[in-house]
């Protein structure tokens, strides 16, 4: 399975990365499996990544949960929350 991913505000920052296409097993199939995926990267993915962490998620412009479904060719988000004033 092919994705897109894209990483936006200080996570983008942090990671030095704004987007990259993913080639992923077919076990990977939910949000939750996709970050456990990338904390296995080590450094700062895995800090950014980490369960407890606030990270929001959204596929094909949908926000999504941890137990939301990936498939094949989807575009995959994450950004920090976001606050305003």
């Amino acid at each position: 399975m092919k994705i897109n991913l894209l990483y936006f505000a200080s996570l983008k920052e942090t990671l030095n990365c704004d987007q990259e296409i993913l080639e992923l097993d077919k076990d990977i199939d939910t949000i939750q499996d996709l970050k456990t995926f990338l904390v296995q990267r080590g450094g700062v993915w895995k800090s950014s990544f980490l369960a407890n962490n606030a990270l929001l998620a959204s596929v094909n412009h949908q926000m999504a949960n941890e137990q939301t479904s990936i498939h094949d060719q989807d575009e995959v988000a994450f950004f920090p929350p976001v606050t305003g004033g």
